[in-house]
């Protein structure tokens, strides 16, 4: 082989080697910027990851209490209905009651009416306006 092959097959290799480091050095810069760059995402995200659990405990505990409430609300609106069932049981009898009342009121007036009328037709008619 002649010299000037040689030189120039050295004088590539050469080329090739040091475009390789070149090429390996950016991609050392370029890794550690990722790194740095994770780094800085991670102090970041780390406390918002815990104020989120926290806020997901509070939202746990809130959820669990407006249960309880609901099912204390539950019973008070199942008492005013068994309540409200019983007022109405008492109207109902305390309307019976009435209309009961009014029938008797009613039979009474006719039984003096009829007495009444008896009364006249057994005296001859009589006079109406008491003369």
């Amino acid at each position: 082989m002649q010299w000037w092959l040689a030189a120039v097959l050295a004088g590539c290799a050469v080329a090739i080697s040091v475009g390789i480091v070149l090429v390996l050095l950016s991609v050392r810069r370029a890794v550690h910027g990722v790194v740095a760059i994770l780094e800085a995402t991670e102090r970041e995200v780390a406390p918002t990851v815990a104020e989120a659990r926290g806020l997901t405990s509070d939202a746990r505990g809130l959820t669990q209490e407006a249960t309880r409430e609901l099912r204390r609300v539950g019973d008070v609106v199942e008492g005013v209905h068994e309540t409200t069932d019983g007022v109405a049981r008492i109207v109902n009898a305390v309307a019976g009651i009435a209309r009961a009342g009014q029938v008797v009121a009613v039979a009474g007036a006719l039984r003096r009416g009829m007495g009444v009328f008896v009364h006249r037709m057994r005296n001859g008619g009589g006079n109406h306006h008491g003369k």
